[in-house]
Parts: structure tokens; C-alpha cells; sequence
């Protein structure tokens, strides 16, 4: 094949995705269905455990999923308010014990090189409930938004306790998928998510 095949190939297949990205706006299936086959490698993957584990998995990871966008998000509420306020040095200005804490978790993490993910971002090692520490320390960054000091701490403090839990693959029951799913939703119109 010369060089000029391949580029005519690789045209023709951007192409090809340029007009069918077209149909899928449209709402015409072009190709595979990404979330059958994605169904297909979860049904594959959890075939071997009994339904009830399955089926709790399946739950949890819903929930999971949930808390890693409400944990991220709050992160990037954070880092946001924090650098409009503060400016780029915000980082420094952090509480010395979380700013410590968060720099040796990230020095670890840059030791151990097969770990291959987000390492720069100093937010991403800040424990969960070192979050609401930041909040509460800054609060004058914050207060406009955030109902109160205690209205941010006792939701944080018994999201984190759930989040743990989920953390090291316990089962949470439903009155607990409920609390948590009610705080998130606190939380989101607060900020106007």
C-alpha cells in the first residue's frame, strides 16, 4: 500500500464518520450499538457470581458512579472559587496540614509509575472530608453559595461515612441510596447544578 492509499483510506474513513456522526444526531443507529456492547461486557464480566451479588453490585455501581461526579464536581467548585478569589497561587494558600496531606499522597502516587492516572492535580488527593475543611476555612469564598457552615458539614460528614463504605464494597441499604441521592440533590441545586 503507498502513502497515498493509506491517506485516501484514512480520508475516506473521516469521511465515513463525519457523515455518520450526522445520522447519529439524527437519531439513526450507524455501526454498533456502544451500550449493548457495553452491556454485553458487563453481563460477560459479572457471569460467574450468583444474581443477588449482581444485582447488588449493579446497584452499587450506580451509586458509585453518582458519588465520583458529586465528589469531582465539589473539587472543581473548589479549585474554581479558589483560583477566582485567590488567584493561580491558590494551591499555597490552602491549610498547611491538608496542603501537606494531599502533597505526600500525590508524592506516593508519583513513586508508584505503573499508576498511569491524574497526578497534578493537588484537589485529587484531598480526602473527601477535607473537602468541607477547605469550604469552612474559606468561607467568606463561599458563604453566598453554600447554605450554612452546618448545613455543609453534617451532609458532608455522613456522605463521607456512606462513601467509605462504598469505597471498600460494602452494601448500603435503601434508606441510605435515598439519604445519600437526597444530599446530592441538596447540594446541586445549591450550587445550580
Amino acid at each position: 500500500m503507498t502513502n497515498r492509499d493509506i491517506r485516501n483510506f484514512l480520508f475516506r474513513g473521516l469521511m465515513f464518520e463525519a457523515e455518520a456522526d450526522t445520522f447519529r444526531r439524527a437519531g439513526i443507529q450507524i455501526g454498533a450499538s456502544e451500550t449493548e456492547t457495553e452491556e454485553n461486557l458487563m453481563r460477560e464480566a459479572l457471569a460467574p457470581f450468583g444474581i443477588a451479588r449482581r444485582n447488588n453490585a449493579l446497584e452499587m455501581a450506580r451509586l458509585y458512579a453518582v458519588l465520583f461526579c458529586f465528589e469531582n464536581e465539589i473539587r472543581d467548585f473548589i479549585r474554581e472559587a479558589l483560583e477566582e478569589k485567590e488567584g493561580v497561587d491558590w494551591q499555597d494558600k490552602l491549610l498547611p496540614k491538608i496542603k501537606e496531606h494531599a502533597e505526600g499522597r500525590r508524592e506516593t502516587a508519583l513513586k508508584d509509575t505503573w499508576l498511569e492516572g491524574e497526578k497534578a492535580d493537588l484537589l485529587g488527593f484531598v480526602d473527601f472530608g477535607q473537602l468541607a475543611q477547605i469550604i469552612i476555612a474559606k468561607w467568606d469564598h463561599f458563604k453566598d453559595v453554600v447554605p450554612s457552615q452546618h448545613w455543609l458539614k453534617q451532609r458532608m460528614d455522613e456522605m463521607e461515612k456512606a462513601r467509605n463504605f462504598i469505597a471498600h464494597n460494602r452494601m448500603l441499604l435503601p434508606s441510605e441510596f435515598q439519604r445519600l441521592y437526597m444530599y446530592i440533590a441538596d447540594w446541586n441545586r445549591a450550587i445550580g447544578l
